[in-house]
């Protein structure tokens, strides 16, 4: 597998659902899971790499990320900044 030279810091969230490990980047929006924290993070970068492979393939990297909230900034993409994660208690009918 061809190694795309390209670098970003990504916001990430792990989740717990269940007894499986959610990695989910909303700058991306790609998500995956693993049976451990660790799995899910290893996981994560390899869905990752595979994304910036198949863009980077089909010459669609800017267009791609631009459609995902990335700004061009002199000749870097920079991912959409996550200013919050915030917990809501939202009431919803019975």
């Amino acid at each position: 597998m061809k190694r795309v030279n390209f670098q970003a810091s990504l916001p990430v969230s792990i989740l717990k659902e269940g007894k499986r490990f959610i990695a989910y980047s909303p700058a991306l929006d790609i998500s995956t899971s693993g049976k451990s924290h660790a799995e899910a993070r290893r996981r994560f970068t390899e869905a990752v790499q595979i994304f910036f492979e198949e863009i980077m393939r089909v010459g669609t990297l800017e267009k791609s990320l631009t459609e995902l909230g990335w700004k061009k900034s002199g000749s870097h993409l920079r991912p959409p900044l996550v200013v919050s994660q915030e917990a809501h208690i939202v009431k919803m009918p019975a």
